[in-house]
């Protein structure tokens, strides 16, 4: 695991002391050594995080046998041993016993095709010099990040965009089209990012360049469609599920230093730790974060696990001084990033870190397997569809636009969510439904000048999948989910959370054959009688305790409302409510106090939108002013 930076430079030579500088911005992704390969017009720097063969020779960046392939890594590829014996024998002579270097000749005898080989989570760049081209790709998943930005004198790229700011020819201009679409998901949607020049590459897709700047992207991978497979029993569909996370869980166990699990109050998670234990001779360590307020406490329930598989468990009371983490969230996010549980996770990778250098999470099964409680209310409103589309639309329609002229009130701006919800079709309602500003919030927050900033925007995000009313429901939001909401935000959260404190995180359950085979289960075994990840749990009866799972779903939250009325409450008034807000011109600063006070006097919980502003001009002050 590293973070990596390079330059294509399509008329210069680039300097040694950029790609350096550049590296040294990414050091905590990879504290156990750095390296750079510079050579004319290419530069290629990595950090690395030593996790399989600690040798110095596999310190970075690494060659072919002739230099002709240069290559910088981040990630894991956990099938490299039975790739490496596909490799013909005694062609290759290998230096190290690292999967990096496994890829490397991968790419030498297959080109771009090895992508399809590869297992595993990575970001990757190459340097062809036979071709004079500079290969990159990005995981199926999107577990590890790929940041670019190119221009008239070359194309820089980095696992941080603060490194891409090194460069002079980088400028650190506002995307304003990426800030309203931030606000509406609290992450900014591939491929855009918060500032103009400034790409994401995304999940599933590669990047050719060559040195006279004539750049290509493509896709080699898209969340599945649901196939229907042929019929089985459920008890035929848990056996085979158990043997394919139980394959999942063992890859992401090879290591050559020590691996640990997050262990939440949750079915994931718990289901990991109860294959770990199966598959190790020796107890592993598994680390929770709680806190005092009960109502966001699940310390219990993971004890459960823990006693139940004797785990060399750590637990973690979580009261963080949130007003010193929220400058470090900005600094290590590097745009505006509204999941608060990032303060959750940002602490528990902190915990971990004092122990293993590798930990294993429960991420991505609510996406395979139907858990999220917003597909079963947008599914809810299919219950007015035996109303012809037409109709509805034209019967809801005199009541919305009456209700668009009168000032924002809470419980209007919820009827007229409602209405919509009604006369919407799926992809309508599941936007809807997902949106953190609702379209009257932002209505009632944005100034005119935000707006026209807004308009002039020109990046549109990745398209939705594509759907028709035949489609099965769940499945397309899985779907829309693993294409979107994963791989931007989920994945996001984790990854800088666990690499800011140079720990590298492994999910079993975003094994791509996995989420290929949730595919093609029926719904019906996904979700059933309001219950979702009905097949989990039905695995889960036989290794976990029976308490997780009568217990309702509550993800991994934070008591941030009461944060923000206590803690937090002097940092919500010194960002968004002084003179330097209300001259950025973005928000009408009596709606931002009126929400304010609201959320104050406790009349309305406005928590997750206050996060959201109150990161965003955090972000303003340390990148843009």
């Amino acid at each position: 695991m590293c973070g990596i930076v390079g330059k294509l430079s399509f008329s210069e030579a680039v300097s040694r002391e950029l790609v350096t500088a550049m590296a040294q911005k990414v050091h905590h992704r990879g504290p156990d050594a750095q390296g750079v390969h510079v050579q004319g017009q290419i530069g290629l720097g990595q950090a690395r995080l030593a996790v399989i063969d600690l040798s110095p020779e596999g310190n970075p960046p690494l060659s072919n046998q002739d230099g002709t392939l240069w290559i910088v890594f981040n990630g894991e590829i956990y099938n490299f041993q039975e790739l490496r014996a596909s490799l013909p024998a005694g062609k290759y002579a290998f230096k190290t016993k690292t999967d990096t270097e496994v890829l490397l000749y991968l790419y030498e005898e297959h080109g771009a095709a090895c992508l399809q080989m590869l297992r595993g989570m990575f970001a990757l760049a190459i340097w062809d010099e036979r071709q004079q081209v500079l290969f990159a790709a990005r995981d199926r998943l999107g577990k590890k990040p790929f940041y670019w930005s190119k221009n008239g004198q070359g194309l820089v790229f980095g696992s941080e965009i603060k490194a891409l700011l090194v460069d002079p020819a980088v400028s650190p201009q506002p995307d304003h089209a990426a800030l309203d679409a931030y606000l509406r998901h609290q992450y900014v949607p591939s491929p855009a990012t918060a500032f103009q020049n400034i790409q994401k590459l995304p999940p599933g897709h590669w990047l050719l360049c060559d040195r006279n700047g004539q750049l290509t992207t493509g896709c080699y991978w898209q969340p599945p469609l649901a196939q229907a497979g042929p019929e089985r029993t459920a008890e035929e569909v848990e056996e085979e599920l158990c043997q394919r996370l139980s394959e999942c869980v063992r890859l992401r166990m090879i290591s050559d230093v020590p691996v640990g699990a997050f262990l939440s109050g949750g079915i994931d998670s718990g289901l990991v730790v109860a294959l770990m234990a199966q598959l190790s001779p020796k107890p592993i360590r598994t680390f929770s974060v709680g806190f005092r307020d009960e109502k966001f406490n699940e310390l219990p329930f993971a004890r459960m696990v823990a006693e139940r598989y004797a785990t060399d468990h750590q637990e973690l009371i979580l009261s963080p001084d949130v007003q010193e983490l929220l400058p470090r969230l900005v600094e290590h996010y590097n745009e505006p990033f509204a999941d608060s549980s990032a303060v959750p996770s940002f602490c528990v990778a902190q915990a971990a870190r004092q122990h293993v250098t590798v930990a294993l999470t429960g991420d991505g099964g609510d996406e395979s397997f139907g858990g999220y409680s917003h597909y079963q209310q947008v599914l809810a409103w299919q219950r007015f569809d035996f109303i012809p589309l037409g109709m509805r639309r034209l019967l809801t329609l005199p009541f919305d636009r009456f209700l668009s002229l009168v000032p924002y009130q809470t419980s209007l701006a919820r009827v007229r969510r409602g209405l919509r919800s009604i006369a919407g079709n799926l992809p309508q309602r599941y936007q809807l439904q997902m949106s953190i500003l609702k379209p009257e919030e932002r209505d009632f927050l944005y100034t005119p000048q935000f707006r026209r900033l807004v308009a002039q925007g020109s990046r549109p995000p990745l398209a939705s999948p594509a759907w028709t009313p035949d489609m099965d429901s769940l499945a397309w939001m899985m779907r829309h989910d693993q294409g979107r909401y994963l791989p931007d935000c989920l994945n996001v959260k984790t990854d800088v959370a666990s690499m800011a404190n140079s720990l590298e995180l492994r999910s079993p359950f975003l094994d791509h054959r996995l989420v290929e085979f949730a595919a093609g289960l029926p719904s019906h075994l996904k979700l059933r009688s309001g219950t979702g990840k009905w097949i989990l749990r039905r695995l889960a009866r036989r290794l976990l305790p029976e308490p997780l799972l009568t217990k309702p779903k509550t993800g991994f939250s934070i008591p941030l409302a009461s944060w923000l009325r206590g803690p937090l409450k002097g940092q919500v008034e010194h960002y968004l409510l002084d003179a330097v807000a209300e001259r950025r011109g973005l928000f009408r600063a009596n709606s931002v106090r009126f929400i304010w006070e609201e959320h104050l006097q406790g009349r309305r919980d406005w928590s997750t939108r206050l996060w959201e502003l109150l990161m965003m001009e955090a972000w303003f002050r340390r990148f843009i002013d």
